[in-house]
Parts: C-alpha cells; sequence; structure tokens
C-alpha cells in the first residue's frame, strides 16, 4: 500500500530515532556488565530519540505543536491547531534491562484533546523486529506493507489478553489490590495473560490479532494516542472501564475485538466487585 505524506512522515521520523536506539542498545547490554549509569545512559538515548523525532516532524509541519513524554508541551503556532504525540522509548524498563521489547509511538491530532481534538494518523515502530504498525481514519490499520485485523476468536476462554501491572511508585496499596482482584478474574476465564512492559506494542498486537484483548490502568496519553487509532482501524473497540469513549484524556483503557472488549470489561468488573 503507498503511505500518506503523514504517514511517510512519521515513519521516517521513527526510522531515524531507531538507529540510535538501536546503537545505543547495544551499549546498555554492555552497561549491565560493568554497572556504569546505566539508568542516565537510557535516559540519554530517550531524550537524543525524542530530539531527533522532533527534527524531521518540525522540517515536515513546521507550525505544529508537540506533546512529548520527555519534553513537555510545545503549543502548535496557530490557537487549537494540530500537535504530535511523541513517545520515543515506550518501554523503557525493558530497554534499561537489555530486553528487545520497545517501540516509538508517534501520533498526530488536529487539535486539542481537551477541545475535542480526534487522533488523525499514528504510527508505532518496533524497531527490533523492523515491524511498523500504523493507521489513519476510515483507512484500516497495516503492518508494513500488509492489512491487519483484530482476531476473530469470540469467546474469552480462547483469549490471550495483555496487561501492564503496578510496580513500585505506580498507584498504593489498594490500587495493587484492586488490579490482583482484576488478574484473578482474567485468569480464571482465559487462556493466559502476558506482560511484556509496553502499552504501545500492547495495543498494536491487538489489532495484528497477536492478542485478544489488553487492559491497564493510568497510562499517559503518548503510551496509548497511536495504538488506540489502529485497534479501531483494525476493527477493535477500545474504551474506558465503563465503555466510554475517554482511554486518550483518562488513561484507563481497555481493547479488544467486538467480543473480547465486552467480555473482558465484565470480567474486570467483576474482579473489581470481588474487592
Amino acid at each position: 500500500m503507498a503511505q500518506s505524506a503523514l504517514i511517510n512522515v512519521i515513519f521516517r521520523a521513527s526510522e531515524k530515532a531507531a538507529r540510535g536506539l538501536v546503537r545505543d542498545f547495544g551499549e546498555v547490554e554492555n552497561l549491565q556488565i560493568t554497572r556504569k549509569g546505566v539508568a542516565d545512559f537510557v535516559s540519554n538515548a530517550d531524550t537524543d530519540a525524542e530530539k531527533a523525532i522532533m527534527f524531521e516532524l518540525k522540517k515536515a509541519r513546521p507550525d505544529w505543536g508537540f506533546i512529548m513524554e520527555e519534553g513537555g508541551i510545545i503549543p502548535p503556532q496557530e490557537p487549537d491547531g494540530p500537535s504530535w504525540i511523541i513517545d520515543p522509548l515506550d518501554g523503557t524498563t525493558n530497554y534499561l534491562h537489555g530486553i528487545p521489547h520497545f517501540a516509538i509511538s508517534i501520533a498526530a491530532i488536529d487539535k486539542p484533546l481537551a477541545k475535542g481534538g480526534k487522533v488523525i494518523a499514528g504510527g508505532i515502530f518496533d524497531p527490533m523486529k523492523n515491524e511498523f504498525f500504523f493507521a489513519e481514519p476510515g483507512k484500516g490499520a497495516f503492518l508494513n506493507d500488509r492489512r491487519i485485523r483484530v482476531a476473530g476468536r469470540r469467546n474469552m476462554a480462547d483469549g490471550l489478553f495483555a496487561t501492564g501491572i503496578p510496580f513500585m511508585g505506580r498507584g498504593n496499596d489498594d490500587d495493587h489490590n484492586a488490579f490482583l482482584n482484576e488478574m484473578r478474574e482474567v485468569m480464571a476465564t482465559t487462556s493466559g495473560v502476558r506482560r511484556m512492559g509496553s502499552a504501545a506494542l500492547d495495543l498494536a498486537w491487538v489489532a495484528a490479532g497477536r492478542y485478544d484483548g489488553f487492559w491497564e490502568h493510568g497510562l499517559s496519553v503518548w503510551d496509548i494516542a497511536a495504538g488506540v487509532l489502529i485497534v479501531r482501524e483494525a476493527g477493535g473497540f477500545v474504551s474506558d472501564f465503563a465503555s466510554r469513549d475517554r482511554a486518550l484524556t483518562s488513561g484507563d483503557v481497555v481493547a479488544g475485538n467486538p467480543q473480547t472488549h465486552s467480555g473482558l470489561r465484565k470480567t474486570l468488573k467483576a474482579g473489581r466487585d470481588r474487592a
């Protein structure tokens, strides 16, 4: 499929940042052995990737704004104009530990989310597997040059689901206990649960039919903006836990195909009600 100008811009920016991340990933593996400032090194790799992305995107759309994990918010030149939403390294903890599962996520919105902005393009690039997932509204979702669709499995018992697990500094004891109740319910009713460490790739894999669903609490917009569009264009549903279209603003995400999305929401509610 011939990619649009917007998707081409996202791909070029992702590819440029990926070169540095892949190069530095080898250094991170060495630093695991020598025990030299691994966290600082990864932080620099993250920041360098974001700068590389910004440089490419600014060349193509100089008047657009930016919403970034590392660099904060830069308003567009025109009030309420379009912006880029950037996560230069989704899966930082994996990267830090030398685990080759991370991605670059870039989305474009037509105006601020607070004023009803919509995602008009999104791309997620996994540089270690050379997989580029992308979508635009009404045009379908793609992995490299192949159209992708969510899985066709209808029963929760046949499904494989992904999630993000709370960790130290993320949530309090009540949050952790609530999650464990959700997890128990999903474990008891499905074929399995995976925690891979990149929400962007979790959503991309739902879109590609590798997972049947995904849920997580408290994500940031740069983690999910591209992935939400890609899942929907692959025929899937994405919502918050109350089935509202507020995932991008609340950070609470449930995704799946039409059947598993509903089943997963009900299963998660049963887990929370058990508390």
